[in-house]
């Protein structure tokens, strides 16, 4: 049995100290040791629970995919409050097990998946109502540090307009890979590559689903102005 293990940590820190990431190692290194299995490949992705746009997570479900190895992860039960993820994994194609969950089968993620949904809006509506209630009291709604604390320190609009690029950026360069394995899979046209994105869950910069023009963006952003997707007419 050929495995490609897949670890997440939830920040920057945890992932420099190997806080969390250890433990995941040791799960999934007892787990093939009890099925005389190799892990031939590794994969760590470093960012938030909330978010949906998981490129080591497609590099590692690509390969599982190409070489028949089958993903393995820690602790699925850790996972499971992240609809997008655990619907990527099903929906994937390729075989996956969890070392604290070893039966779980797409059904079972499924159904997670559906329990993650209803509790994420659940939440959702809980924090709307909150805020209502707060305002409703008199309470004065707002983030400190937003614009009016960058007017106040003299950086205005520029200052804000300078960070959603700087995200929009980052943003790209961590999808540059998975636009990279699409056109090398034949999804080469800005639709196709807008709907595989959509498929796996991924999410634009600012939450939304992906459409032709902003697949051009992104690959502005990539400096990829040469594939003939980049020279489509919108």
């Amino acid at each position: 049995m050929k495995l490609i293990a897949y670890h997440r940590v939830s920040t920057a820190r945890q992932g420099a100290s190997g806080l969390g990431l250890e433990a995941q190692q040791r799960a999934i290194k007892e787990f093939a040791r009890t099925k005389g299995a190799a892990v031939v490949d590794s994969f760590t992705e470093v960012e938030s629970g909330k978010r949906s746009d998981r490129p080591e997570l497609t590099k590692a479900l690509h390969l599982a995919k190409v070489t028949g190895a089958i993903l393995v992860i820690a602790k699925l039960d850790r996972l499971s409050r992240n609809a997008a993820f655990l619907l990527t994994l099903r929906d994937s194609g390729a075989r996956f097990i969890a070392a604290d969950m070893p039966e779980a089968n797409d059904l079972t993620v499924g159904i997670m998946a559906l329990v993650a949904q209803q509790e994420r809006e659940a939440i959702s509506k809980r924090t709307k109502e909150a805020l209502g209630a707060a305002k409703a009291r008199g309470v004065k709604l707002g983030n400190p540090n937003g614009a009016a604390a960058l007017r106040r320190a003299g950086k205005g609009n520029s200052e804000s307009v300078r960070r959603i690029k700087a995200k929009a950026d980052n943003h790209a360069a961590d999808l540059a890979p998975v636009v990279e394995a699409l056109k090398a899979e034949g999804r080469t046209s800005l639709g196709a590559i807008a709907q595989a994105l959509n498929e796996r869950g991924m999410l634009t910069p600012r939450g939304g689903r992906w459409h032709r023009s902003s697949v051009r963006n992104l690959l502005a952003r990539v400096g990829d102005q040469t594939s003939p997707a980049a020279k489509e007419v919108a």
